[in-house]
């Protein structure tokens, strides 16, 4: 019996659609369900950053640390309109960690991971610096070092679309609702979220990349309950009316041995996150707790002359992030490293688990699971994702304001923020997206908050985007300055497309 796929990879997160890619590129045919929108779950709630994760040098996670440090600049030369370097201004606190030891770090930091062309970290006066201005004046000394932004669930819908322009079948919306073994190989059961229609797929192999539910899959492909193999830890952000001008990020210490970022976001607004705390429930129904809400006000006013207020806020966001079950008596203290575990050792049961992992490794992981998958079903085509850029990524790493002045040369009715974010979004793919539109009467009907029809339907041609909720918090962040009837209108606007897609494929 022949299989339909060399892999069925469960999970449309990072790590699902990252593995999708690398393994459809080298020429294994792939499906991958989702039994959400793309990015619904962890992958959309990040503190979106690629970074090296400097507090977790203090956990002594050398290897992880290195590891993700060496990848800020691949993924940067990949996807430079979603990733970007970003400066961090860590102010010395007298009553926490002492001045050397954050100087060790960070001379660690600077070159543990091969960095090349982010720059280097730096003491800085804050009275006589920008960033200082925002901050009490007993915070006299503070220290400023390079990681980088990245667009979350944009990285994975990328991935997702690199994945199917090498043959790869994706499904969004679409659940595993059973896996059995049966001649050496697998037989999938999904069902269409939406539809209720249920497909059988068969593959020799079976990647388990359900990141919160991967132990969910587990005990739905086996007949034996799944031992606990993830803790979830949930983390939650808020988003305020923006705070400065200047475009750096700051890293504030908390007494509680955690800390927080507050970062320039969306052009409008300021991010600060996140929180760490053990999640019990389903993880699809996460939120912020008003302790969180006020954790993140109180650290961030610890630090600024004027203090973040519960009523400022204007938007928030929380994930669980599946972590690897170490043991750690602390949910901060719990590794953000990955693990790949098959279930069986038999070659019959090929079924890969994946536990854990962060989204600055995602790559990483997809090459590291694709030398387990070469082992069992022999090698094809060798790694290749290091030098690929992600569709709309193929500019130079410093061609972001080149592109922007073309773009505006080309298409001079978007003003400039429009412009800054349609290719924060879409890098040179926003050439496909507007075409030869001459004028804003081109884009159609027009949402609200720059959002306008031309938009929407690439993103349901292009993007597997069905709901307004698909559009304004996943494909991009218009949501925050959306109201309810502007949100329902797209709503009504994108079922009445979805019905006469679903018309004239049946026809």
């Amino acid at each position: 019996m022949t299989a339909e796929f060399d892999l069925f990879v469960i999970g449309g997160g990072v790590n699902g659609c990252g593995i999708a890619r690398d393994a459809a590129g080298r020429g294994y045919s792939v499906a991958l369900c989702e039994m959400n929108d793309l990015a619904s779950g962890t992958s959309s709630g990040s503190t979106k950053l690629v970074h090296g994760g400097l507090r977790y040098l203090e956990h002594y996670e050398f290897r992880l640390v290195q590891k993700a440090l060496s990848e800020r600049e691949v993924l940067w030369s990949n996807a430079p309109h979603i990733i970007w370097p970003l400066r961090f201004v860590l102010p010395h606190h007298k009553g926490l960690r002492p001045a050397w030891l954050l100087r060790l770090g960070l001379f660690i930091y600077d070159h543990l991971g091969g960095r090349t062309k982010l720059p280097a970290t730096k003491t800085l006066n804050l009275r006589k610096t920008a960033p200082g201005n925002l901050l009490k004046e007993e915070f006299s000394t503070g220290f400023e070092y390079s990681d980088c932004w990245v667009n979350d669930s944009r990285l994975v819908i990328l991935n997702a679309m690199d994945a199917a322009a090498h043959g790869a079948v994706i499904e969004p919306r679409t659940k595993c609702i059973g896996a059995e073994q049966k001649n050496g190989l697998w037989r999938i059961t999904t069902e269409d979220s939406q539809t209720g229609e249920k497909k059988s797929r068969t593959a020799r192999m079976i990647i388990n990349a359900a990141g919160p539910w991967v132990d969910g899959v587990i005990d739905a492909a086996t007949e034996e309950k799944s031992p606990h193999n993830v803790r979830l830890v949930q983390g939650s952000h808020i988003v305020v009316p923006k705070l400065y001008d200047h475009d750096e990020c700051y890293i504030f210490q908390n007494e509680d041995e955690r800390i927080i970022f507050v970062i320039p976001y969306e052009q409008h607004y300021t991010l600060i996150g996140t929180t760490d705390r053990d999640y019990d429930g389903d993880p699809g129904k996460v939120a912020i707790s008003d302790s969180e809400i006020f954790y993140l006000c109180d650290a961030a006013s610890e630090y600024l002359k004027t203090p973040v207020k519960n009523s400022d806020v204007i938007w928030t966001y929380s994930a669980v992030r599946p972590l690897v079950d170490d043991g750690a008596s602390k949910a901060q203290e719990a590794t953000r490293d990955y693990v790949l575990r098959w279930q069986s050792e038999s070659d019959s049961a090929l079924l890969l688990n994946i536990f854990g992992g962060k989204i600055t490794t995602y790559r990483r992981l997809a090459e590291a699971v694709l030398e387990k998958v070469e082992v069992k079903l022999g090698p094809k085509k060798a790694a290749w994702t290091i030098e690929a850029p992600l569709p709309g990524g193929d500019f130079p790493m410093d061609g972001f304001d080149d592109l922007l002045n073309w773009v505006q040369e080309k298409y001079p009715f978007l003003e400039v923020h429009q412009a800054v974010r349609m290719l924060r979004a879409y890098g040179t793919k926003v050439y496909a997206l507007l075409g030869d539109a001459a004028a804003e009467t081109d884009l159609g009907r027009h949402f609200g908050n720059g959002l306008y029809e031309k938009e929407v339907r690439y993103l349901m041609a292009q993007e597997w985007a069905r709901c307004a909720d698909d559009v304004i918090w996943r494909r991009s962040k218009l949501g925050i300055g959306m109201n309810n009837n502007q949100v329902s209108e797209l709503d009504i606007y994108m079922k009445a497309q979805n019905e006469d897609f679903s018309r004239n494929a049946s026809a």
